[in-house]
């Protein structure tokens, strides 16, 4: 019993061995694709290769592509007569091919896998399943059946042995544009020919996975530092991945991730790679940039916007401007910035609303124009509603070395960014899953995506080669950033998004009303975060702080002054005032507030009367009751007024203010000009602490109490013209 016993192990680890010595060694497969172009899925395919060590050949390299559009229709024939040629120059008969499509596809593991998993099929020629015929369904009846799995063939992707292979090939005398795809399945579905060459497929999809049909059983699994497809229908791990028919974009989607460009252990892994430093060029070996800006509508922030772009970190003389602008309201501040900059940049071309020119066309000609230099190197797409913060972003954005890339800008405390994770079979929006990790931040890398928007740079050659058509963001169907990213899709051309940084914001247009001389003012509400930089002093958010709360001069008892306004909000709103113009007498009849009369009067406009009252609320909840609540502990405002307006004062107009108390709990007197350069003079006293204040600096808020303790009087002001504005809080 023993001796049986032993004899029967024995038996085993010789089985063992014997299968040991059988396993087809790595060096033997050798992976052959046919790419005409080196596309940026082919060089993906590539790089997921040369990850894992495969040895890959490429056939018709250079040649042109005569194989048909088989996305809508059969073609492909090119392919089996390269692999034929290729065959009989190959003599190595126990070679182990794999031949596979190069421009939608990538590897998810080695060459050791994939060919245990071949063996481990029992044929001598193993092809990809597909769940769906193609390209003729009155061949479905003859396809044998399967235990389990797909029945039908996919030419995409297959492998077997030299000899069976060069045997299948060997009757193949059609065009280049016949379909390979019905040239293999009429063999497979032939039995004698089956079985003479010794063919299945893979039904289980054990080596190659095939999307189209597919997408609702394969998802990404990540698992020790890489990722892999797993096909939750049969539970198998494929070797490779491809994007066959319409599901593009789903293997653009795969490859940010297979096999390990991202994994939640490394984070990317990819995205210093390829790079192109600029540390060492001088500034007149930079490349040439062609910016496009482009005003669609009326805009906020359009002076900021310039701002910003004066300080983008690039030799100016590098840089050639084409400036269109649609909208009328606009044009003083292109103007402007033209007259004033215009001199700093390489060239300036500026299309004005006069020209009547449509979107679509001025982008195709911005295009157009960069096409035709042979200097220009690059095309950076800039909307006015973008908000760069970072002034490296053009920098950053050549050094990525990528054909189409963006910089992830959002929209401030929404979802809503300049990329779209997917797109649905309309080609609208689709939401990826992973879009909300990127836009969060929670995944930080660098991203094919199937669209990107409002800022993004493009290489120039590509004009020039894949993109040679001139209408590239003209359609009859879509919107002009539609088109561009279609035109992009269509031509092969990955388009990538960075999050790599923060960059900036993109600004919300809606509701921007032009009707006011600056109406930026009124944006505290649509782009509250833009509205902060460009209103709120830079010092405020320190008296925020607590070891600072200390530091908050009090120059008279229970008086406290900060500062709260930039000088630009200072200047707007007496601009706007002006600009309005119609400031009260300054006697006691009042029909603007109830019961007509005004026992102090002054010269002043109410917010109302500009519409500036719910902003001004705003303000009061944002930037004044947090400081209220911390100088007056115990006391919580939310900050109602029944007067908020700007008093103008002038020596032969109204210079003072006669004691009085305020109608408020408390009030808030904001310095609108400063005192020597706009004015002499002025300034409060506290008649019962007999206290007196020098007029505060531009843009700070002097806040005291307003009833029965704090009776006060505007002092006289010998010069110039003084503005305040004035809210009395909680009546």
């Amino acid at each position: 019993m023993r001796a049986a016993v032993l004899l029967a192990w024995f038996g085993s680890l010789f089985l063992l061995a014997d299968s040991e010595e059988q396993r087809i060694p790595e060096e033997k497969l050798l992976v052959l694709t046919v790419a005409t172009q080196e596309t940026d899925g082919f060089r993906r395919f590539l790089k997921s290769a040369r990850n894992f060590n495969y040895t890959v050949k490429v056939l018709g390299r250079g040649q042109k592509w005569s194989g048909g559009d088989y996305m809508s229709a059969p073609g492909g024939g090119q392919k089996v007569r390269l692999l034929k040629e290729a065959l009989q120059e190959t003599k190595s008969e126990d070679q182990v091919l794999l031949f596979t499509d190069s421009y939608d596809a990538v590897f998810a593991s080695g060459p050791k896998e994939l060919l245990r998993k071949f063996q481990q099929a029992k044929h001598k020629v193993v092809f990809s399943s597909e769940r769906l015929i193609w390209p003729d369904r009155h061949l479905e009846d003859k396809h044998p059946h399967v235990r389990e799995g797909n029945r039908f063939l996919g030419s995409g992707g297959f492998m077997g042995y030299l000899s069976n292979i060069r045997e299948m090939v060997s009757n193949w005398t059609g065009e280049d544009a016949d379909s390979d795809q019905l040239f293999f399945t009429k063999i497979y579905v032939d039995p004698d020919k089956r079985k003479s060459i010794n063919m299945t497929v893979d039904s289980r999809c054990r080596l190659f996975q095939n999307l189209h049909g597919a997408l609702d059983d394969v998802v990404l699994k990540f698992e020790d530092g890489r990722v892999r497809a797993r096909n939750v229908l049969y539970d198998t791990l494929p070797v490779l991945i491809h994007g066959n028919g319409p599901t593009k974009l789903q293997i653009n989607y795969m490859g940010n991730y297979i096999p390990k460009s991202w994994t939640f252990e490394t984070g990317c892994t990819v995205c210093q790679d390829d790079l192109r430093s600029l540390a060492a060029l001088k500034d007149s070996e930079y490349p040439l940039v062609s910016i496009g800006i482009f005003i669609q509508q009326p805009t906020p922030f359009v002076s900021v916007f310039f701002e910003r772009l004066l300080k983008l970190e690039y030799p100016k003389d590098r840089l050639k401007l084409f400036i269109y602008n649609q909208e009328p309201h606009h044009e003083p501040q292109v103007s402007s910035f033209l007259r004033d900059h215009g001199g700093l940049y390489q060239d300036v071309r500026s299309i004005t609303p006069k020209e009547d020119m449509d979107s679509a066309a001025a982008r195709d000609l911005a295009l157009d124009i960069c096409r035709k230099d042979a200097d220009c190197d690059y095309f950076f797409n800039l909307d006015i509603e973008v908000v760069l913060k970072n002034e490296k972003t053009l920098k950053i954005l050549i050094e990525q070395n990528l054909p189409v890339v963006a910089p992830m800008i959002t929209r401030a405390g929404r979802l809503w960014s300049n990329f779209w994770g997917a797109v649905s079979a309309e080609g609208y929006y689709a939401r990826s899953e992973d879009y909300v990790d990127i836009v969060q931040g929670r995944r930080v890398g660098v991203w094919n995506v199937p669209y990107v928007s409002n800022v993004y740079l493009l290489k120039a050659h590509l004009l020039r080669s894949q993109l040679k058509d001139s209408a590239v963001f003209t359609s009859h169907s879509l919107d002009p950033d539609m088109a561009f990213c279609h035109s992009l899709r269509s031509a092969g051309v990955f388009m990538f998004v960075t999050n790599m940084q923060t960059f900036g914001r993109i600004l919300s247009t809606e509701n921007y009303q032009s009707t006011h001389l600056h109406n930026d003012l009124w944006q505290i509400f649509e782009n509250p975060v833009d509205w902060e930089e460009r209103y709120i002093h830079q010092n405020y958010s320190r008296i925020m702080r607590d070891k600072v709360l200390t530091a908050v001069p009090q120059p008279c008892p229970d008086v406290y002054w900060f500062p709260v306004f930039s000088d630009v909000a200072c200047n707007h709103l007496v601009e706007e005032m002006e600009h309005f113009g119609k400031w009260s007498g300054g006697g006691n009849t009042d029909t603007r507030i109830q019961g007509g009369y005004e026992n102090v009067p002054t010269i002043d406009i109410h917010m109302n009367q500009i519409n500036f009252e719910k902003e001004w609320q705003k303000f009061l909840v944002e930037y004044v009751a947090p400081i209220t609540e911390k100088m007056y502990p115990g006391y919580y405002t939310k900050a109602h007024f029944e007067l908020a307006f700007v008093v103008r004062y002038r020596p032969d107009e109204q210079p003072s203010l006669r004691p009085h108390h305020d109608a408020s709990t408390f009030t808030i007197n904001i310095a609108l000009n400063q005192l020597g350069q706009d004015y002499q003079g002025g300034g409060c006293r506290f008649l019962r602490y007999d206290c007196s204040i020098q007029a505060p600096r531009k843009g700070w808020a002097l806040m005291h109490p307003g009833r029965l303790t704090h009776y006060h009087e505007g002092l006289p002001t010998t010069a110039g013209t003084r503005y305040i504005a004035v809210s009395f809080v909680d009546p």
